[in-house]
């Protein structure tokens, strides 16, 4: 320690650059908040590892599609061999991340604002533990979903012309099997890491879903870019989403201390059957869109509408007329 603290200095005490390098990182120092504290200048320094986190979803995606992330196919014959190595791979990977994310239940900014009192938690491997159980329990029916969602967008998309090509090559649905994912980790409370999974899809497919939104079975979103689903949603079973669809909230409520309001319903509810065409918007949490409506392209929505209903918005009047000839002189 004592000699590395010398060639540091002597490094500091050289010419430009060095001399410079050592300045500006000095003044930085001073920017960083070493305390474990959930703070806009926290040092990150007990947080759960991002790249670690997306590799296990990586992982994770393998075991539900096997062969979609891994190098060569999978054999039939080796699934079971290929399924434990994978899970194991996941497991080892979640399980630092989730125990250095579980603190955050009480430390972060909300819980502090909201006077929220520590979990009892005797033991923070055990309950680690605990929630990777119940997480991997969770597993074989994420799996079912998300072979109804394979099955959803073949049905959905005339262009599709095997469940193969589904299966390897559209955004939508890798971005739905993120989701699923996340939304379990989610649903036991466990901080920062299904947001850490949907950002990462996000940046992927151009999906932005939260993890916290909850999807019925056989869904299926077309094209998937620009596609915003906010936390609260509810979508029913059998619903179809277009590019550039937003579910999301109207404004949100301030607290006494001018502070967002968390823990409320800000996004709209979808009832099954529904079809939203591309770029429209829907928005708050009373929001109900009746089950077998279609929602029409470009269409802003702020209100309920019953089952079996048929929105569209008044367009401007297309004008096409054909291109003047020029006469050759």
């Amino acid at each position: 320690m004592k000699k590395k603290s010398v060639k540091s200095r002597r490094l500091c005490e050289a010419s430009a650059p060095e001399a410079e390098i050592c300045k500006t990182a000095k003044e930085l120092t001073g920017l960083f908040n070493r305390v474990e504290i959930d703070a806009p200048d926290a040092l990150l320094s007990h947080s759960p590892a991002p790249k670690n986190t997306v590799d296990a979803l990586r992982v994770l995606l393998d075991v539900m599609f096997p062969g979609k992330i891994s190098a060569t196919p999978v054999d039939a014959s080796e699934l079971g061999i290929f399924l434990v190595r994978r899970l194991s791979e996941a497991w080892r990977l979640l399980r630092r991340e989730i125990r250095r994310a579980l603190p955050y239940r009480w430390i972060g900014e909300a819980a502090r604002v909201e006077g929220a009192r520590p979990p009892k938690i005797a033991n923070l491997d055990r309950e680690t533990d605990r929630i990777l159980k119940a997480f991997m329990d969770t597993l074989p029916n994420v799996r079912k979903l998300l072979v109804a969602d394979v099955q959803a967008a073949y049905d959905g998309d005339p262009a599709a012309l095997t469940f193969a090509e589904v299966l390897l090559s559209y955004p939508g649905l890798l971005a739905i099997a993120a989701h699923r994912l996340a939304h379990e980790l989610y649903r036991l409370n466990v901080p920062i890491i299904p947001r850490i999974m949907s950002e990462w899809i996000h940046t992927k497919t151009g999906t932005d879903i939260h993890p916290g939104a909850r999807i019925g079975r056989a869904f299926f979103i077309d094209h998937a870019t620009g596609v915003v689903i906010g936390e609260t949603t509810e979508i029913g079973d059998h619903v179809k989403l277009y590019q550039g669809v937003t579910l999301g909230a109207r404004s949100f409520a301030l607290g006494a201390a001018g502070h967002p309001v968390k823990h409320i319903k800000r996004h709209p509810t979808v009832k099954d059957n529904v079809i939203i065409y591309a770029n429209a918007t829907v928005l708050g949490g009373e929001t109900v869109i009746g089950a077998r409506s279609i929602i029409g392209s470009n269409v802003f929505l702020m209100e309920s509408v019953p089952p079996d209903s048929v929105v569209s918005s008044n367009h401007p009047e297309l004008s096409i007329r054909g291109k003047k000839r020029i006469k050759k002189t």
